[in-house]
């Protein structure tokens, strides 16, 4: 029977999701899941510059994986074909590739799935299986999107995210530092989750944003610290729509890393994988080092853009 009535729960938001036309599932590594699914992807092409997390997926459902390099503009290293029936797995980092570059790939390899996890603001091109997260850029406990012209034949269920939105709660009113390992946990809880769709939760506080605001915000913070930093990144960058975090290349950027970290400037490290796969002199290497990726994202402004030049 429906209930009516008693305590009120939480608030039922109407507006829309700024990716309203993908599918709605729980976490971006299932994203790749679904489509090996629906396409039968037997063979892939990862960069060597990722996380497990991709790589565990193919592995889990059999999938054989070959690698490939990227350059120092952040974009694949395309001197290889595809095998017959091999799909080409190419990240969008820190929202670099233009829409002209990634419809270039498209053409040249066909099977193309394109991750853009930092890039949640940058349209889908259209014919290219293209996935996003979300917790990468709002307080939420699960939730990807996926755009792909086929769909699943069986039912999934959907994700439950009641018991798991803890340590997000827990910072808005405490430190981050007393509720890290929950969020840490939370990420490690999607290793061996099956596909299914986003929680109620989640999609109902995506219905929340001013995505305009959050975008506008993004931008701007990342702009300003690019005209303070851009003579010393070793990286030649653009200025992406609602960015993800500003990476500064630099040769000292792990220990540069250390030291905000000690002054509550938290910065991770990002695809710490690549340490036990690549050679300490390779590209990748480096930059999974070095690479400094400044928050620049809607919960800060201009004053707080300062203090972090400031310590760096």
């Amino acid at each position: 029977m429906k209930e009516i009535g008693g305590y009120i729960e939480f608030e039922s938001y109407s507006g829309s999701l700024y990716h309203e036309e993908a599918k709605a599932l729980n976490c971006g590594r299932n994203c790749l899941a679904y489509l090996i699914e629906t396409k039968g992807i037997k063979k892939i092409r990862l960069p060597y510059f990722l996380c497990s997390s991709v790589s565990k997926v193919c592995g889990k459902y059999g999938v054989e994986v070959r690698y490939y390099h990227i350059d120092p503009y952040l974009r694949p290293v395309a001197e290889f074909g595809l095998s017959e029936d091999e799909w080409l797995y190419v990240v969008n980092y820190y929202g670099q590739l233009s829409q002209e570059e990634i419809t270039a790939l498209k053409h040249r390899f066909g099977r193309v799935i394109l991750d853009n996890s930092q890039s949640y603001f940058q349209r889908p091109n259209e014919k290219i299986d293209t996935l996003y997260t979300c917790r990468k850029y709002f307080g939420v406990p699960d939730g990807a999107f996926l755009y792909t012209d086929k769909s699943l034949e069986r039912e999934l269920p959907q994700d439950e995210s009641f018991e798991r939105i803890h340590y997000i709660m827990g910072r808005f009113e405490r430190t981050a530092g007393e509720f890290y390992k929950e969020s840490a946990d939370n990420n490690h809880f999607f290793a061996d989750e099956p596909v299914k769709k986003m929680s109620k939760l989640t999609e109902n506080l995506l219905r929340s944003y001013d995505y305009d605001r959050i975008a506008r915000r993004r931008t701007e913070n990342f702009e300003f610290l690019h005209e303070h930093l851009e003579a010393r990144n070793g990286l030649k960058l653009n200025v992406p729509k609602g960015a993800f975090m500003y990476p500064l290349y630099l040769e000292n950027g792990a220990e540069i890393k250390k030291e905000l970290c000690s002054m509550k400037i938290f910065v991770p490290t990002l695809w710490g994988d690549v340490f036990d796969i690549c050679k300490e002199n390779s590209l990748e290497y480096s930059l999974a080092k070095n690479i400094v990726p400044l928050p620049v994202d809607q919960r800060y402004g201009r004053e707080d853009m300062e203090y972090i030049l400031s310590k760096l």
